[in-house]
This record gives structure tokens, C-alpha cells and sequence, in this order.
């Protein structure tokens, strides 16, 4: 290699005060005007290389060996490079010091390794307070006194506002809220759902007086010794036993009221029922004809609309039996959509009424292509329900029957349930020859069957075992009840002895055989209505009441279809919302001062 041409001149001047080699690699020059300072540099590609070719210069320029420029080899690192790969090496170590310091702390305040053990309660008071009240909390005006005076456990089926009113608790009482779900007790790691459990309530005691929200509890509450002995079991029993100490053991719970939501109150353990920990257990169930019309007041208004709110309330509460105030909200929300759809400014009484079959069937497929023959046969499916319905005096009113397919099925049928809690022999038999007739239909006028009537033999099925196990309505098996399995829950055992249940099954199909009879018998003798009625719905696809009468005539029973039909004779059109005068006093105390707040009924 040779030297730059630069070099050879600043030795040639004898101007090169030294030449340091850095890392074998490069060169760097030291004059003797600034010996301190490097000012030129080069890189070379081997030091042998460097040395001789240097060695060379000097001596083609006759310099004396001994003013030869010194070189100097040094091995300099170099920083940024050195930090890259020192860099997995400090990461472990600032998460270990992490993870040690965290641990350290959460022992400490018993919160565990990495804090998981603190509770994950979300906190509400004055200033992050609920705007909810109980004004706007409708269709469960018992629940209402119940929940104002003491802690309790609210349980029904879901929907039926269990969490509003707790949400209304929290808008009320203007003391701290802590609200948690029963879930949030339970984590992979062992001891986590106790230490939390000694945390939310320790939180709950700085903060006295102060309410404490456990949302399906049954997560935790489950009744001890139940399922099997498995590692995640005992975890949840180990959080549980800490949740009963907690509620009524040695340590004081003044000013602290606790209240529960589940849906699946039998499944609880009985220590956690008992008073002194949940007081009182209040069952909300569906809200009857006055509670849906309250409820339908409530979501009414935000809704832009010229009808009167409280005859489209009253309509639509007698139109919606069984529903449940999660449902009616479903309802409103989707009349406002379906009048959005259609670019309609405010909302119409038909579109709640597309609402509610929405709600019930599911979305309309007017897309959905049936073959004319599989549409012959929906037709006539329908027409066999809507016809034994129509003659079965104990059947459900029919309000609409269809054959475009909504939701699962290919056809459907709108009903007006009766609000009816107490059903006979013959109300249930009326019911499953009603649900039958579409099979019966199709028997009759194709001489074969389809799996269409799947969902109909299903509720037939039901009907039948629970009126031979559950009711005591059969004479052989006799007056006995037994439970039957949750739907989806397996049954690994049963209460009675293998003959006894050879003969329910024998009474259940026995049950199901007499009601097809009866329903062939009807239809055989009402073939021509059938017709009838299978015809009009190929050609107009849509049948409502008035097309049944057109068709049929008045059904020769006597029926109720409006809301003061049935609520006659109930005492009064409305629900009594009016609070008795020792809780209207302390809900009024609590709203003039939000600044001191009352103490809580313990």
C-alpha cells in the first residue's frame, strides 16, 4: 500500500510529530505544530502492510533511523457498539430490580407479586358520581323499597335490570361506591382472590360510609364442594371463605353495605345467603304489562316522535309479554333505527312495530332465495299453526303471520301471550297442539314431513316432560317434581329409579302422541281454512289479524288485545311509583345535602 501523497510531504518536511494506530485499523496523525491534536487520519488494511511500506518511504528519503516518526499502537473501544451489546445484558437486570421492587412493595401492602392482589374495584363518589336515580329506574317498584333500606342480593333472569339498580343506588345514596364483578377475584396466580377480597373491603372501611357493588357473584359465591376437587376450585373456595370473613367476621363492617347481582341464585352457597351477610335476597323478575309500560315511558324519551308517548307505551307494553327491560331498550333503539333506514324524521308507530318482530325473529332475509316448492311448504307449515291457534281456546292470540324468513327459520309467527302465571292440564295441551300444527300440516296436505318443525317438537318435548317430571300432571308417574337439568348443563344423575324414568319417557311420549292426534283431528276438520290461509300467504306473503278474520271469521273465543283489556280489574291502568313517606323523607334529605352524607342503614 502506499502512503498519501500528503503524508509523504509532511514527512518529507520532517512536519509529523507522531502516528498513533488505533484498533489496527486506523491511523492517526500528530503534527508537530499540534502535537496534542489529531488532524489527519486514514484507515490502512493491515498493520504489517502499513510498516513496511512506511519503513520503505523513509528510507528512499534518506531519513536517519533514529528521527524515524514514532508510531504508537492503542486499542480505543468504541462506546455506541459497546452499549448495543451490553444492552440484553442491562434490560435483565433493570427487570429484575423491577420485578424485586414491585414484589417488596405489593408484601407490604398485601398486594402480592406484581400488585395483582389489590383490588381492581372501579371507585365512585361525589365528584366521578352515577347520574342514575330511581326515577329512572322503571318496572320494579318493589325491588326499589326493598334495596333503599337494606344490603341484599339481587337475582333474575338477565336483563331485568339488576345492575341499573345497583347504578341507582350509587346515584342516590352520595356516599362512596365500589363496584366490582365476581370474576375479577379470580387469577392464575394461588391467593390472589383473598388478598383482593381483604383489599376491596379494607378500601371500603377508609371510605365508611360506603356501598360495595359485587356484580355476578356466582363467579365466586359457588356452593362449596361442588364440581370436584380441582386447583382452580380450591382457589375459588379459599377467595370465598375470605369474602364470608370479611362480611360478618371480627372485623367491623359499620357503615358498610354490600350488594350482590347473579342470575343464578341456587347455584350460591347457603353461608353466603344468610342474614347478617346478604339480609334479604330480592328476586327481579320480568316486569308484567304496568312494569313494561313504565319502562317504555323511560326509553321513550330520548326519541324524536309526534305520537303520544303514553298511548305508544301502553300499545307497545301489551304487544311485548315476557319481555325484559333490556329487551323494550332493545326495542326502542331499533324503531329509531329502522326510521333512520328509511330517512324518516321522527319515529312512527309502524316502525316500533317492525321493531318488536325484529326483536323477536330476527332480521328479515327478504333476499333469501326459497325454491317454489319449499315455500309451498312454509306456507302451509305456517297456516297449520296459525289455524289450530285460531280454534284452540286456550292458544295464543295470532297477530301476524309470515313466510319471508327472519333470523334461523323460514317462516314466522307473532303471538299475544296472555300475562297468565298459572297454567292447566288443558291451557298446556291447547299450547303444544298449536306449536304441532305445522308439523300436522304438512302430514296432511304432502303425506311427508320436513325439518322444519324442528323448533316446534323441541318446545313440544319440553312441555311434555316438564308437565310429567316437573308438574305432577300425570297420573301414573304421580304427584311427585322432580328438577330438571339446566338447558346445556349435562346430568350425570338422576333422582329416581331406572323404571321410574322408563316411565316418564314412556308418559312424555304418550303426552306428545295425544296432542298430535287431537291437532290431526282439528286440521282434518279445518283442512279448508288451512287452504284457505296457505293460499292468501303465497300470494301476499305477510298475513295480519285482519286477514285472519277476513278468512276465518272472529275467533269464537273471547280474547284481550289492548292494555286496558288487561289490566282490568288489577287496581289501577298505571304502576304505583309513589315511595311510602319515611323513605320519600330520606331520599329528599339526600338530595338537599350533597355535601354531608347520611349515614347508611346497616
Amino acid at each position: 500500500m502506499e502512503l498519501n501523497v500528503n503524508l509523504q510531504l509532511c514527512i518529507l518536511l520532517m512536519c509529523v510529530d507522531r502516528l498513533v494506530v488505533s484498533n489496527q485499523t486506523l491511523v492517526k496523525v500528530f503534527l508537530k505544530s499540534d502535537p496534542n491534536k489529531s488532524r489527519l487520519c486514514f484507515t490502512i488494511g493491515s498493520v504489517e502492510s502499513f510498516e513496511r511500506n512506511l519503513e520503505a518511504v523513509q528510507q528512499e528519503m534518506n531519513v536517519d533511523p533514529t528521527f524515524w516518526v514514532p508510531v504508537t499502537y492503542v486499542k480505543e473501544s468504541e462506546w455506541l457498539k459497546e452499549l448495543i451489546k451490553s444492552t440484553p445484558t442491562l434490560l435483565i437486570i433493570g427487570a429484575v430490580i423491577y420485578l424485586t421492587r414491585k414484589l417488596t412493595s405489593g408484601a407490604r401492602g398485601q398486594g402480592g407479586i406484581f400488585g395483582v392482589g389489590q383490588s381492581t374495584a372501579k371507585f365512585y363518589n361525589k365528584e366521578t358520581t352515577v347520574k342514575v336515580r330511581f326515577k329512572d329506574v322503571a318496572g320494579c317498584e318493589e325491588a326499589k323499597l326493598e334495596i333503599m333500606e337494606f344490603g341484599a342480593i339481587l337475582s333474575g333472569p338477565p336483563g331485568t335490570g339488576k345492575t341499573l339498580l345497583a347504578k341507582a343506588v350509587a346515584g342516590e345514596a352520595r356516599v362512596p361506591f365500589l363496584s366490582i364483578s365476581g370474576s375479577e377475584f379470580l387469577e392464575m396466580f394461588v391467593g390472589v382472590g383473598p388478598a383482593r377480597v381483604r383489599d376491596l373491603f379494607a378500601q371500603a372501611r377508609k371510605n365508611a360510609p360506603c356501598i360495595i357493588f359485587i356484580d355476578e357473584i356466582d363467579a365466586v359465591g359457588r356452593a362449596r364442594g361442588r364440581g370436584g376437587q380441582f386447583g382452580g376450585h380450591d382457589e375459588r373456595e379459599n377467595t370465598l371463605n375470605q369474602l364470608l370473613v370479611e362480611m360478618d367476621g371480627f372485623s367491623s363492617t359499620t357503615n358498610v353495605v354490600v350488594l350482590s347481582g347473579t342470575n343464578r341464585p341456587d347455584v350460591l352457597d347457603p353461608a353466603l345467603m344468610r342474614p347478617g351477610r346478604f339480609d334479604r335476597q330480592i328476586h327481579i323478575p320480568p316486569p308484567d304489562i304496568k312494569g313494561r309500560c313504565s319502562i317504555f315511558k323511560v326509553h321513550l324519551k330520548p326519541l324524536k316522535t309526534d305520537l303520544d308517548l303514553d298511548t305508544v307505551a301502553r300499545r307497545m307494553a301489551a304487544l311485548t309479554p315476557g319481555f325484559t327491560g333490556a329487551d323494550i331498550a332493545n326495542v326502542c333503539n331499533e324503531a329509531a333505527l329502522i326510521a333512520a333506514r328509511y330517512l324518516v324524521p321522527k319515529v312512527e308507530l309502524t316502525h316500533f312495530e317492525q321493531a318488536i318482530e325484529r326483536v323477536i325473529g330476527g332480521l328479515e332475509k327478504k333476499t333469501q332465495v326459497l325454491q317454489p316448492e319449499e315455500k309451498k311448504v312454509v306456507a302451509y307449515h305456517e297456516a297449520g299453526h296459525a289455524v289450530a291457534g285460531w280454534f284452540l281456546e286456550y292458544a295464543d292470540p295470532l297477530l301476524k303471520v309470515s313466510i319471508i324468513p327472519r333470523g334461523k327459520g323460514l317462516g314466522y309467527a307473532q303471538y299475544l301471550p296472555k300475562e297468565q302465571y298459572l297454567y292447566s292440564t288443558e291451557q298446556l295441551l291447547d299450547r303444544m297442539c298449536m306449536t304441532l300444527g305445522g308439523r300436522v300440516s304438512e302430514q296432511i296436505f304432502f303425506n311427508r314431513i320436513t325439518t322444519g318443525a324442528q323448533d316446534d317438537l323441541s318446545k313440544v318435548t319440553k312441555s311434555a316432560y316438564a308437565q310429567v317430571v316437573t308438574f305432577g300432571m300425570n297420573d301414573k308417574v304421580g304427584n311427585v317434581s322432580f328438577d330438571l337439568p339446566r338447558e346445556g348443563e349435562p346430568s350425570f344423575d338422576k333422582p329416581y329409579s331406572e323404571a321410574t324414568a322408563q316411565l316418564i319417557d314412556e308418559q312424555a311420549r304418550e303426552v306428545i302422541s295425544s296432542a298430535y292426534n287431537r291437532t290431526y283431528e282439528l286440521l282434518m276438520k279445518h283442512k279448508e281454512d288451512v287452504e284457505k290461509i296457505a293460499q292468501r300467504l303465497l300470494e301476499k306473503e305477510v298475513l295480519g289479524r285482519e286477514d285472519m278474520i277476513e278468512l276465518l271469521g272472529p275467533r269464537p273465543f273471547k280474547e284481550k288485545s289492548t292494555y286496558e283489556e288487561f289490566v282490568e280489574g288489577t287496581g289501577g291502568e298505571t304502576e304505583d311509583t309513589s315511595l311510602p313517606k319515611g323513605l320519600q323523607g330520606l331520599q329528599e334529605n339526600l338530595h338537599e345535602d350533597e355535601a354531608q352524607p347520611s349515614p347508611i342503614p346497616t
